[in-house]
């Protein structure tokens, strides 16, 4: 597949896949979004930290950038939010990572993160939660989350299925719903807007068997389902149930349900199973309070986790910091979770430690662990030693204040 409109490097390779596998070449082509706003501040830096990790990672290995477009940048040189030729891109070459996206609230386009997840099916939004020490944290003991959170990223409310209030096809599903479903609750036929909850067994059966196999593949000890089934017990609920199905029927010899941990076992998990559980979802925002040691993985609707992610990112450091990945059975897109802070843009003063984070994220992604955990340790020095920027130094005492670029180069000299 050839790209007329972009620089790609000539010599950078191509990732492939085999049997289900990465082959990483020492020199892989990975397509990369700038971002808007702060993008343009956070990217680069989180690309001197990832060059210089891989550096230190040894055994000649290094990364071939190439930017595609989308966003603010697109539509400024194509005229159109998210060029065909940046999907392609992504699908093409594997592996990607990109900055944070402009989504208005009400009208306009619709948010460019989805249409990316939905387009190339990364329906697994991955998100680690931790702590790392030197953070501020508004909760007594940070140390305790450690969780990864599963969320299913192509349907939910998050499908698009809506349509604004008045307009002829809000009112002819209305009356539809009225007149033949025999719906209640919905009074004004011109007055209100409608949307569609679509959850469906195949694409919750596979993202619960991805964070499954996860939590195997990693020594994480439980499943957790976080629902609203108690309510919408044909959505939601249906999402616990089969989820539960998934454990059964392709893990049965490996997983353990809490039913059956007190029934045959006396509460004694045994070796090698992972306790499959399921919370109601606004029990589990409280949960991740009062018992966070509990919980390790977390497999969840699209909206839930979307909720759920951010209010687990706040007990240990913010939005700042938060991070995750889109991956789906063939690609895979790394991304910070935070917005574009228009206002902070171009000021060389925001925090790039949420897509770096994602970028080491990629870095395991792609079996480089020694550059993964040179980075890693490097991030976390700059922080204990309190050389942070200024969304953390205004909240820790004692600390040195450094700009975007600064804390980048904090970070790659105490590599």
């Amino acid at each position: 597949m050839s790209f007329p409109n972009l620089a790609i490097p000539a010599d950078g390779q191509r990732i492939t896949a085999k049997d289900g596998r990465l082959d990483v070449p020492d020199r892989p082509i990975i397509p990369f979004i700038l971002g808007d706003g702060i993008g343009t501040d956070v990217t680069p830096a989180m690309q001197k930290m990832l060059d210089a990790a891989v550096a230190k990672g040894g055994g000649g290995k290094s990364i071939a950038w190439v930017e595609v477009f989308a966003g603010e940048r697109a539509m400024a040189a194509r005229n159109e939010w998210l060029p065909q030729e940046t999907l392609d891109a992504f699908a093409h070459y594997r592996v990607g990572i990109k900055g944070p996206l402009t989504t208005p609230i009400g009208g306009g386009i619709r948010s460019l993160n989805v249409a990316i997840r939905q387009s190339l099916d990364l329906y697994a939004n991955v998100r680690p939660v931790y702590y790392i020490e030197g953070l501020p944290s508004p909760v007594l003991e940070p140390r305790n989350m450690n969780i990864v959170l599963f969320r299913e990223a192509t349907e939910d409310v998050y499908a698009g299925i809506e349509w604004q209030a008045g307009s002829p096809e809000a009112r002819k599903l209305i009356t539809f719903l009225n007149d033949e479903m025999g719906a209640k609750g919905i009074e004004s036929v011109d007055g209100t807007g409608i949307g569609v909850k679509p959850i469906s067994a195949f694409r919750t059966k596979r993202l619960v068997r991805k964070a499954i196999q996860y939590a195997l593949d990693r020594g994480r000890s439980t499943v957790t389902l976080v629902h609203k089934g108690n309510i919408m017990k044909y959505t939601e609920g249906a999402f616990r149930d089969w989820g539960y199905e998934v454990a059964r029927e392709e893990f049965g010899d490996r997983t353990i349900t809490e039913a059956a941990l007190w029934a045959e076992h006396d509460g004694k998990q045994p070796a090698g199973h992972v306790l499959m559980n399921d919370r109601i979802a606004d029990n589990m925002l409280q949960q991740i309070l009062i018992r966070t040691r509990d919980y390790e993985v977390l497999a969840l609707p699209n909206l839930n986790g979307d909720y759920l992610s951010d209010a687990a990112a706040a007990q240990i450091g913010g939005l700042g910091i938060a991070h995750g990945a889109n991956i789906g059975d063939e690609v895979a897109v790394f991304e910070a979770v935070h917005g574009t802070a228009p206002k902070y843009a171009g000021m060389d003063k925001a925090n790039p430690s949420a897509v770096t984070l994602s970028g080491l994220m990629m870095l395991e992604h792609l079996g480089w662990h020694a550059a993964a955990d040179a980075l890693r340790g490097a991030i976390g020095r700059a922080i204990a030693d309190k050389v942070v920027t200024y969304d953390i130094a205004r909240q820790t005492t004692g600390a040195t204040e450094v700009s975007c670029s600064g804390f980048a180069r904090a970070v790659v000299d105490r590599m």
